[in-house]
């Protein structure tokens, strides 16, 4: 299990869709990666840059996140990201 630091979130993207509205099957290559991810692990918060951080999502909940934002790690066969708390945009309820 990997235990994130400070205000850092460990996410696991959400699988693309893989058809279009109209029905068009996409190829992998093809399928944009999804910005939606849910929370598996949240850091204890504290001080960061000298500002207080209090840590506003949860394990299990849906976020969307910035696009180019985090690091990318592949952990136990498991691609997950790490990202800032600040790089998640909103909570998908």
């Amino acid at each position: 299990m990997i235990k994130p630091l400070a205000d850092r979130v460990v996410i696991k993207r959400l699988e693309a869709e893989e058809t279009t509205k109209s029905g068009i099957v996409l190829t992998g290559s093809a399928k944009e990666k999804p910005q939606e991810a849910v929370v598996v692990a949240v850091g204890p918060g504290g001080y960061v840059d000298g500002n207080k951080v209090d840590m506003e999502v949860k394990v299990g909940d849906k976020v969307l996140f910035s696009k180019y934002a985090g690091t990318e790690v592949k952990h136990q066969g498991e691609e997950v990201i790490i990202v800032r708390q600040s790089d998640i945009l909103a909570i998908v309820e």
